[in-house]
């Protein structure tokens, strides 16, 4: 995810192991990205998981694929009849 190489707080965020709210700084040391702990000293890796492609549903399929489109030409209309 790539975060900043400056220290940045989580608002709302838990420590794993001290409990704390509020305590967790997340930065980005040499591509890679962790998490850390100001009150107890916690620090881990975050490893994030690959993301599996989405599966085609009819909620994620566009209209556009199933409908044909028709071209229609309009003809002039006359109501003399001379022209027939």
């Amino acid at each position: 995810m790539a975060y900043s190489t400056k220290r940045r707080f989580v608002a709302g965020a838990v420590c794993p192991r001290c409990s704390e709210l509020d305590k967790l700084v997340v930065y980005s040391e040499d591509g890679k990205d962790y998490r850390e702990c100001i009150a107890c000293g916690f620090k881990d890796e975050m490893r994030f998981k690959i993301k599996n492609r989405e599966l085609e549903t009819r909620v994620n399929q566009t209209e556009d694929d199933k409908h044909v489109v028709q071209v229609v030409n309009i003809l002039p209309f006359s109501t003399d009849k001379s022209d027939k």
